[in-house]
């Protein structure tokens, strides 16, 4: 089981960003899935969340309205959309699978991790 994060790279503020997400080795249609971060000396922190069906999603207050979580279960990809980026959303951004099907900010209910992409913002 493998989940590849891409789409990262360097960016000025007030630029966008598109992540992706994509599975392989099972299909995660049935998973809520994650998006966390993990700046320079920090620990790792939720992002945004998509259940199952991706009719429900949920997000960190740092980027809400700036964000959007989305998900093609048909490829087994999820997506994470980045508006308006500020230099303190620079960090590894990793994707992950929830245990359950609905969203989660809590980190010990993702059971696959994926490797991370690199996100950084120039002010």
């Amino acid at each position: 089981v493998q989940l590849q994060a891409s789409g990262g790279g360097l960016v000025r503020t007030g630029d966008s960003l598109r992540l992706s997400c994509a599975a392989s080795g099972r299909t995660f249609s049935n998973n809520g899935m994650g998006w966390f971060r993990q700046a320079p000396g920090k620990e790792r922190q939720f992002v945004a969340s998509i259940s199952w069906s991706g009719g429900d999603t949920y997000y960190a207050d740092s980027v809400k309205g700036r964000f959007t979580i989305s998900r093609d279960n048909a490829k087994n990809t999820v997506y994470l959309q980045m508006n308006s980026l500020k230099p303190e959303d620079t960090a590894v951004y990793s994707c992950a699978a929830s245990r359950g099907a609905y969203t989660s900010a809590r980190q010990f209910n993702y059971i696959y991790w994926g490797q991370g992409t690199l996100v950084t913002v120039s002010s």
